[in-house]
């Protein structure tokens, strides 16, 4: 596995993997050592960062691991492209950037 840093997703992206509640996360969770969705344990090169979220109670950092990321952009991919004009039609799917993203994501951290 590589060491490289992964780009943090943008945020019209975040919102098609839908992140949990962040009001609700455990302290772990906010902190970016664990994956948001799984729990498992994160490292540098383990983690997709999902970049610095705003919560009631203040700033949370929250991380994924690869597996949760690619399988969340997967379901992504078929939830996002029928409602995509862009994405419907292969001649113009590589001019949506929510589409490209989550494509990345699936074959970025697909293990």
């Amino acid at each position: 596995m590589s060491s490289e840093t992964v780009n943090m997703p943008p945020p019209e992206v975040l919102d098609v993997l839908g992140l949990p509640d962040l009001d609700s996360l455990d302290e772990a969770r906010e902190a970016g050592r664990v994956c948001i969705w799984c729990g498992e344990p994160l490292t540098i090169e383990t983690a997709v960062d999902l970049g610095e979220q705003e919560a009631e109670d203040g700033t949370c950092f929250p991380r994924a691991c690869r597996r949760c990321v690619a399988d969340r952009a997967h379901r992504g991919l078929f939830a996002h492209t029928p409602m995509c004009d862009l994405c419907e039609m292969e001649a113009t799917a590589a001019n949506c950037s929510v589409g490209r993203s989550l494509y990345r994501l699936v074959g970025d951290n697909r293990r």
